[in-house]
Protein backbone atom coordinates (compact mmCIF):
# COMPACT_ATOMS: atom_id res chain seq x y z
CA UNK A 1 0.00 0.00 0.00
CA UNK A 2 2.75 2.46 0.94
CA UNK A 3 4.65 1.69 -2.23
CA UNK A 4 1.68 2.32 -4.49
CA UNK A 5 0.83 5.54 -2.63
CA UNK A 6 4.41 6.75 -3.19
CA UNK A 7 4.12 5.85 -6.85
CA UNK A 8 0.92 7.91 -7.19
CA UNK A 9 2.52 10.91 -5.48
CA UNK A 10 5.58 10.72 -7.70
CA UNK A 11 3.43 10.38 -10.81
CA UNK A 12 1.29 13.35 -9.80
CA UNK A 13 4.39 15.41 -9.17
CA UNK A 14 5.73 14.52 -12.58
CA UNK A 15 2.48 15.55 -14.26
CA UNK A 16 2.45 18.84 -12.32
CA UNK A 17 6.04 19.55 -13.39
CA UNK A 18 5.26 18.84 -17.05
CA UNK A 19 2.17 21.05 -16.98
CA UNK A 20 4.05 23.93 -15.38
CA UNK A 21 6.86 23.56 -17.90
CA UNK A 22 4.39 23.60 -20.78
CA UNK A 23 2.53 26.63 -19.44
CA UNK A 24 5.68 28.59 -18.74
CA UNK A 25 7.05 27.58 -22.10
CA UNK A 26 3.86 28.87 -23.71
CA UNK A 27 4.19 32.18 -21.86
CA UNK A 28 7.78 32.46 -23.02
CA UNK A 29 6.73 31.76 -26.60
CA UNK A 30 4.02 34.43 -26.44
CA UNK A 31 6.46 36.99 -25.05
CA UNK A 32 9.09 36.06 -27.65
CA UNK A 33 6.57 36.51 -30.44
CA UNK A 34 5.49 39.91 -29.13
CA UNK A 35 2.16 38.66 -27.84
CA UNK A 36 0.02 39.79 -24.94
CA UNK A 37 2.74 39.44 -22.35
CA UNK A 38 5.43 41.23 -24.31
CA UNK A 39 6.45 44.34 -22.39
CA UNK A 40 3.97 43.55 -19.64
CA UNK A 41 6.31 42.55 -16.83
CA UNK A 42 8.69 45.32 -17.79
CA UNK A 43 5.85 47.66 -17.01
CA UNK A 44 6.25 50.11 -19.88
CA UNK A 45 3.75 48.73 -22.42
CA UNK A 46 3.56 51.35 -25.13
CA UNK A 47 4.16 51.40 -28.86
CA UNK A 48 5.01 47.92 -30.10
CA UNK A 49 4.56 46.37 -26.64
CA UNK A 50 7.30 47.99 -24.57
CA UNK A 51 11.06 48.17 -24.90
CA UNK A 52 12.20 46.89 -28.28
CA UNK A 53 15.17 46.70 -30.59
CA UNK A 54 14.85 48.95 -33.64
CA UNK A 55 17.93 49.31 -35.79
CA UNK A 56 21.17 49.46 -33.80
CA UNK A 57 19.56 50.33 -30.46
CA UNK A 58 16.95 49.26 -27.93
CA UNK A 59 14.30 51.89 -27.18
CA UNK A 60 11.81 52.27 -24.32
CA UNK A 61 8.08 52.69 -24.80
CA UNK A 62 8.34 56.45 -24.21
CA UNK A 63 11.12 56.77 -26.77
CA UNK A 64 9.30 54.78 -29.44
CA UNK A 65 6.06 56.60 -28.72
CA UNK A 66 7.74 59.98 -29.18
CA UNK A 67 9.48 58.79 -32.35
CA UNK A 68 6.14 57.65 -33.71
CA UNK A 69 4.62 61.06 -32.97
CA UNK A 70 7.44 62.83 -34.82
CA UNK A 71 7.10 60.53 -37.83
CA UNK A 72 3.31 60.69 -38.01
CA UNK A 73 3.31 64.49 -37.97
CA UNK A 74 5.71 64.48 -40.94
CA UNK A 75 3.35 62.11 -42.75
CA UNK A 76 0.33 64.29 -41.90
CA UNK A 77 2.11 67.39 -43.19
CA UNK A 78 3.11 65.58 -46.41
CA UNK A 79 6.79 66.15 -45.67
CA UNK A 80 9.38 63.70 -47.02
CA UNK A 81 10.87 60.96 -44.87
CA UNK A 82 14.06 63.02 -44.76
CA UNK A 83 12.27 65.58 -42.57
CA UNK A 84 11.26 62.88 -40.10
CA UNK A 85 14.79 61.49 -39.98
CA UNK A 86 16.21 64.96 -39.28
CA UNK A 87 13.66 65.60 -36.53
CA UNK A 88 14.12 62.20 -34.88
CA UNK A 89 17.93 62.54 -35.02
CA UNK A 90 17.63 65.95 -33.36
CA UNK A 91 15.44 64.56 -30.58
CA UNK A 92 17.86 61.66 -30.03
CA UNK A 93 20.73 64.10 -29.51
CA UNK A 94 18.80 66.65 -27.47
CA UNK A 95 16.78 64.40 -25.14
CA UNK A 96 17.32 60.76 -26.10
CA UNK A 97 13.69 60.93 -27.30
CA UNK A 98 12.40 61.57 -23.77
CA UNK A 99 10.05 64.47 -23.11
CA UNK A 100 12.14 65.88 -20.28
CA UNK A 101 11.12 68.81 -18.10
CA UNK A 102 14.65 70.13 -17.66
CA UNK A 103 17.73 71.08 -19.67
CA UNK A 104 20.44 73.68 -20.12
CA UNK A 105 19.21 77.15 -19.12
CA UNK A 106 15.45 77.05 -19.85
CA UNK A 107 15.60 74.24 -22.44
CA UNK A 108 12.73 71.75 -22.30
CA UNK A 109 11.17 68.80 -24.05
CA UNK A 110 12.13 66.49 -26.88
CA UNK A 111 14.07 69.11 -28.82
CA UNK A 112 15.31 71.13 -25.83
CA UNK A 113 13.54 74.20 -27.13
CA UNK A 114 13.75 77.39 -25.10
CA UNK A 115 10.82 79.65 -24.22
CA UNK A 116 13.22 82.57 -23.95
CA UNK A 117 14.32 82.04 -27.55
CA UNK A 118 10.85 82.21 -29.06
CA UNK A 119 10.04 78.50 -29.26
CA UNK A 120 6.75 78.90 -27.37
CA UNK A 121 5.50 78.58 -23.82
CA UNK A 122 6.69 75.71 -21.59
CA UNK A 123 3.29 74.04 -22.05
CA UNK A 124 3.67 74.16 -25.83
CA UNK A 125 7.26 72.90 -25.77
CA UNK A 126 6.36 70.03 -23.45
CA UNK A 127 3.60 68.88 -25.81
CA UNK A 128 5.43 66.46 -28.17
CA UNK A 129 3.08 67.12 -31.09
CA UNK A 130 3.29 70.91 -30.79
CA UNK A 131 7.06 70.98 -30.29
CA UNK A 132 7.47 68.71 -33.32
CA UNK A 133 5.26 70.98 -35.42
CA UNK A 134 7.38 73.97 -34.38
CA UNK A 135 10.56 72.09 -35.31
CA UNK A 136 9.18 71.34 -38.77
CA UNK A 137 8.05 74.95 -39.19
CA UNK A 138 11.65 76.07 -38.78
CA UNK A 139 13.20 73.19 -40.70
CA UNK A 140 11.30 73.93 -43.91
CA UNK A 141 12.62 77.50 -43.81
CA UNK A 142 16.22 76.26 -44.13
CA UNK A 143 17.28 76.65 -47.79
CA UNK A 144 17.89 73.30 -49.46
CA UNK A 145 17.31 71.35 -46.24
CA UNK A 146 16.30 68.03 -47.91
CA UNK A 147 19.70 67.64 -49.59
CA UNK A 148 22.04 69.02 -46.93
CA UNK A 149 24.71 66.62 -45.55
CA UNK A 150 23.94 64.64 -42.41
CA UNK A 151 23.75 66.85 -39.35
CA UNK A 152 23.75 70.17 -41.20
CA UNK A 153 19.98 70.76 -41.30
CA UNK A 154 19.69 69.84 -37.61
CA UNK A 155 22.31 72.40 -36.71
CA UNK A 156 20.69 75.07 -38.88
CA UNK A 157 17.51 74.70 -36.81
CA UNK A 158 19.00 74.10 -33.37
CA UNK A 159 22.21 76.20 -33.43
CA UNK A 160 23.84 73.86 -30.95
CA UNK A 161 27.23 74.34 -29.31
CA UNK A 162 27.94 70.72 -30.30
CA UNK A 163 26.95 70.40 -33.99
CA UNK A 164 29.09 67.30 -34.49
CA UNK A 165 26.63 65.22 -32.46
CA UNK A 166 23.80 65.26 -35.00
CA UNK A 167 25.22 63.29 -37.93
CA UNK A 168 25.96 60.09 -35.90
CA UNK A 169 22.33 60.09 -34.73
CA UNK A 170 20.95 59.83 -38.25
CA UNK A 171 21.38 56.02 -38.72
CA UNK A 172 19.33 55.12 -35.60
CA UNK A 173 16.87 57.87 -36.54
CA UNK A 174 16.46 56.38 -40.01
CA UNK A 175 15.68 52.98 -38.47
CA UNK A 176 12.96 54.51 -36.29
CA UNK A 177 11.48 56.35 -39.26
CA UNK A 178 11.47 53.10 -41.25
CA UNK A 179 9.60 51.42 -38.40
CA UNK A 180 6.84 54.03 -38.08
CA UNK A 181 6.47 55.60 -41.53
CA UNK A 182 3.15 54.81 -43.26
CA UNK A 183 2.70 55.03 -47.00
CA UNK A 184 5.04 56.16 -49.76
CA UNK A 185 7.64 58.88 -49.42
CA UNK A 186 6.62 62.45 -50.20
CA UNK A 187 8.51 64.85 -52.46
CA UNK A 188 10.14 67.90 -50.85
CA UNK A 189 7.59 70.72 -50.55
CA UNK A 190 7.92 73.54 -53.07
CA UNK A 191 9.22 76.80 -51.71
CA UNK A 192 6.03 78.66 -52.73
CA UNK A 193 2.96 76.50 -52.07
CA UNK A 194 -0.56 77.44 -53.15
CA UNK A 195 -3.60 75.28 -52.44
CA UNK A 196 -5.59 73.73 -55.25
CA UNK A 197 -9.32 73.28 -54.60
CA UNK A 198 -10.28 69.62 -54.73
CA UNK A 199 -6.64 68.54 -54.86
CA UNK A 200 -5.33 65.40 -53.25
CA UNK A 201 -5.41 65.41 -49.45
CA UNK A 202 -1.70 64.90 -48.88
CA UNK A 203 -0.79 67.78 -51.19
CA UNK A 204 -3.33 70.03 -49.47
CA UNK A 205 -1.84 69.23 -46.07
CA UNK A 206 1.42 70.93 -47.04
CA UNK A 207 -0.44 73.83 -48.63
CA UNK A 208 -2.74 74.44 -45.65
CA UNK A 209 0.25 74.63 -43.32
CA UNK A 210 1.49 77.81 -45.04
CA UNK A 211 -1.77 79.76 -45.06
CA UNK A 212 -3.39 82.25 -42.76
CA UNK A 213 -7.11 82.42 -42.07
CA UNK A 214 -9.72 85.09 -42.69
CA UNK A 215 -11.94 84.86 -39.62
CA UNK A 216 -15.54 84.77 -40.73
CA UNK A 217 -18.47 86.22 -38.85
CA UNK A 218 -16.67 88.71 -36.62
CA UNK A 219 -13.45 90.45 -35.71
CA UNK A 220 -10.19 88.55 -35.55
CA UNK A 221 -9.20 86.90 -32.27
CA UNK A 222 -5.61 85.72 -32.85
CA UNK A 223 -4.96 82.65 -30.78
CA UNK A 224 -2.01 80.40 -30.09
CA UNK A 225 -2.21 77.03 -28.29
CA UNK A 226 -1.06 78.49 -24.99
CA UNK A 227 -3.67 81.29 -25.08
CA UNK A 228 -6.80 79.16 -25.09
CA UNK A 229 -8.63 77.46 -22.23
CA UNK A 230 -9.69 74.11 -23.68
CA UNK A 231 -12.96 74.09 -21.74
CA UNK A 232 -14.15 77.67 -22.37
CA UNK A 233 -14.74 79.82 -25.43
CA UNK A 234 -12.52 82.91 -25.66
CA UNK A 235 -13.89 86.31 -24.53
CA UNK A 236 -15.51 88.27 -27.30
CA UNK A 237 -16.54 85.23 -29.34
CA UNK A 238 -19.65 85.83 -31.47
CA UNK A 239 -21.85 83.28 -33.22
CA UNK A 240 -22.25 83.33 -37.01
CA UNK A 241 -25.23 85.17 -38.49
CA UNK A 242 -26.41 82.41 -40.84
CA UNK A 243 -29.19 80.41 -39.07
CA UNK A 244 -27.92 76.94 -40.01
CA UNK A 245 -24.29 77.70 -39.18
CA UNK A 246 -25.40 79.40 -35.97
CA UNK A 247 -27.37 76.31 -34.88
CA UNK A 248 -24.55 73.86 -35.60
CA UNK A 249 -21.92 76.05 -33.92
CA UNK A 250 -24.16 76.69 -30.91
CA UNK A 251 -24.66 72.95 -30.49
CA UNK A 252 -20.96 72.01 -30.40
CA UNK A 253 -20.21 74.91 -28.06
CA UNK A 254 -22.96 73.71 -25.72
CA UNK A 255 -21.26 70.31 -25.53
CA UNK A 256 -17.82 71.56 -24.43
CA UNK A 257 -16.78 69.41 -21.49
CA UNK A 258 -19.01 66.46 -22.48
CA UNK A 259 -17.26 63.06 -22.29
CA UNK A 260 -15.75 61.27 -25.25
CA UNK A 261 -17.10 57.75 -25.83
CA UNK A 262 -16.15 55.87 -28.96
CA UNK A 263 -19.18 55.43 -31.22
CA UNK A 264 -21.38 57.81 -29.17
CA UNK A 265 -23.59 60.29 -31.02
CA UNK A 266 -25.05 62.20 -28.06
CA UNK A 267 -26.83 63.73 -26.44
CA UNK A 268 -24.55 63.36 -23.41
CA UNK A 269 -21.38 61.77 -24.88
CA UNK A 270 -19.76 61.80 -28.31
CA UNK A 271 -16.93 60.61 -30.42
CA UNK A 272 -15.47 63.08 -32.93
CA UNK A 273 -17.71 62.27 -35.90
CA UNK A 274 -20.73 61.72 -33.66
CA UNK A 275 -20.45 65.31 -32.42
CA UNK A 276 -20.38 66.63 -36.00
CA UNK A 277 -23.40 64.47 -36.91
CA UNK A 278 -25.43 65.68 -33.93
CA UNK A 279 -24.45 69.33 -34.42
CA UNK A 280 -25.58 69.51 -38.03
CA UNK A 281 -28.68 67.44 -37.24
CA UNK A 282 -29.63 70.15 -34.73
CA UNK A 283 -29.48 72.60 -37.65
CA UNK A 284 -31.71 70.36 -39.79
CA UNK A 285 -28.84 69.37 -42.08
CA UNK A 286 -28.15 65.62 -42.42
CA UNK A 287 -24.56 64.47 -42.84
CA UNK A 288 -23.25 60.89 -42.83
CA UNK A 289 -21.83 59.19 -39.74
CA UNK A 290 -18.13 58.41 -39.37
CA UNK A 291 -15.05 60.21 -40.64
CA UNK A 292 -14.75 57.73 -43.53
CA UNK A 293 -17.97 59.24 -44.94
CA UNK A 294 -17.69 62.76 -43.52
CA UNK A 295 -14.51 63.34 -45.52
CA UNK A 296 -16.84 63.47 -48.56
CA UNK A 297 -19.74 65.38 -46.93
CA UNK A 298 -20.83 68.72 -48.34
CA UNK A 299 -18.40 70.43 -50.70
CA UNK A 300 -14.60 70.75 -50.56
CA UNK A 301 -12.92 73.93 -49.32
CA UNK A 302 -9.75 74.81 -51.15
CA UNK A 303 -7.84 76.70 -48.47
CA UNK A 304 -7.89 77.93 -44.90
CA UNK A 305 -8.46 81.45 -46.22
CA UNK A 306 -11.98 80.34 -47.24
CA UNK A 307 -13.11 78.76 -43.98
CA UNK A 308 -16.65 79.36 -42.78
CA UNK A 309 -18.21 78.54 -39.40
CA UNK A 310 -19.44 74.96 -39.30
CA UNK A 311 -16.83 73.64 -41.74
CA UNK A 312 -15.45 70.21 -40.88
CA UNK A 313 -11.67 69.91 -40.46
CA UNK A 314 -10.31 66.38 -40.92
CA UNK A 315 -6.89 65.13 -39.81
CA UNK A 316 -5.24 61.69 -39.78
CA UNK A 317 -5.64 61.39 -36.00
CA UNK A 318 -3.93 58.46 -34.28
CA UNK A 319 -5.37 55.76 -36.54
CA UNK A 320 -5.56 57.27 -40.02
CA UNK A 321 -3.47 58.79 -42.77
CA UNK A 322 -3.62 61.87 -45.04
CA UNK A 323 -5.72 59.90 -47.54
CA UNK A 324 -7.83 58.26 -44.82
CA UNK A 325 -8.44 60.88 -42.10
CA UNK A 326 -9.84 59.47 -38.87
CA UNK A 327 -10.41 62.59 -36.75
CA UNK A 328 -12.70 65.54 -37.30
CA UNK A 329 -13.48 68.84 -35.60
CA UNK A 330 -15.65 71.86 -36.39
CA UNK A 331 -14.34 75.33 -37.17
CA UNK A 332 -16.64 77.66 -35.25
CA UNK A 333 -15.16 81.00 -36.34
CA UNK A 334 -12.62 83.46 -34.91
CA UNK A 335 -9.76 80.98 -35.26
CA UNK A 336 -11.38 78.43 -32.92
CA UNK A 337 -12.07 74.69 -33.37
CA UNK A 338 -14.27 72.44 -31.20
CA UNK A 339 -13.92 68.65 -31.25
CA UNK A 340 -14.46 65.51 -29.20
CA UNK A 341 -10.79 64.77 -28.66
CA UNK A 342 -10.30 61.63 -26.56
CA UNK A 343 -11.52 59.79 -23.46
CA UNK A 344 -9.26 61.77 -21.13
CA UNK A 345 -10.32 65.25 -22.32
CA UNK A 346 -13.75 64.95 -23.94
CA UNK A 347 -15.12 67.83 -26.02
CA UNK A 348 -12.62 70.68 -26.04
CA UNK A 349 -11.74 74.02 -27.61
CA UNK A 350 -8.53 74.43 -29.63
CA UNK A 351 -6.96 77.22 -31.66
CA UNK A 352 -6.99 76.70 -35.41
CA UNK A 353 -3.20 77.16 -35.38
CA UNK A 354 -2.87 73.86 -33.53
CA UNK A 355 -4.86 72.06 -36.22
CA UNK A 356 -3.29 73.72 -39.25
CA UNK A 357 -0.22 71.45 -39.62
CA UNK A 358 -2.40 68.33 -39.62
CA UNK A 359 -5.45 69.27 -41.72
CA UNK A 360 -5.81 67.14 -44.85
CA UNK A 361 -9.43 67.83 -45.85
CA UNK A 362 -11.94 70.64 -45.24
CA UNK A 363 -15.65 70.19 -45.98
CA UNK A 364 -18.25 72.96 -46.18
CA UNK A 365 -21.66 71.68 -45.06
CA UNK A 366 -24.19 74.52 -45.24
CA UNK A 367 -24.64 78.27 -45.13
CA UNK A 368 -22.59 80.87 -46.99
CA UNK A 369 -19.06 79.79 -47.88
CA UNK A 370 -16.08 81.62 -46.47
CA UNK A 371 -14.64 84.58 -48.29
CA UNK A 372 -11.01 84.70 -49.40
CA UNK A 373 -8.81 86.80 -47.14
CA UNK A 374 -8.42 90.43 -48.27
CA UNK A 375 -4.97 91.46 -49.51
CA UNK A 376 -2.53 92.73 -46.84
CA UNK A 377 -2.74 96.26 -48.24
CA UNK A 378 -6.49 96.34 -47.58
CA UNK A 379 -5.97 95.16 -44.02
CA UNK A 380 -3.29 97.79 -43.48
CA UNK A 381 -5.69 100.47 -44.69
CA UNK A 382 -8.23 99.42 -42.09
CA UNK A 383 -10.71 97.88 -44.53
CA UNK A 384 -13.43 95.82 -42.84
CA UNK A 385 -12.88 92.08 -42.70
Amino acid sequence: MGSSRTTVVVAAGAVWFLLCTAVLGGFAAIATLGGALAGGCGGDGGTGGGSQQIGPRSWSAEQTGNAQTIVEIAVARALPRRAAAIAVATAIVESQLNNVTYGDADSLGLFQQRPSQGWGSPATILNPALSTATFYDRLVQVPGWPTLPAGVAEQAVQRSAFPERYAPAEPPAAALVERFWKGPDNPPPPTDTAPAPGGDAAAQAAAFATLGCADQGGSSIPLSPEDLDRHHMPPGFTLPADPQQRAAVSYVISKIGAPYVWGAKGPDAFDCSGLMLAAWASAGVPIPAGTVSQKNAGTPVGSLSQLAPGDLLLTPGSLGSPSNPRHVGMYVGHGVVVDAYDSSTGVIVSPLSKWTPQIVTIRHIAGPPGEPAPPPSALAAGAPR
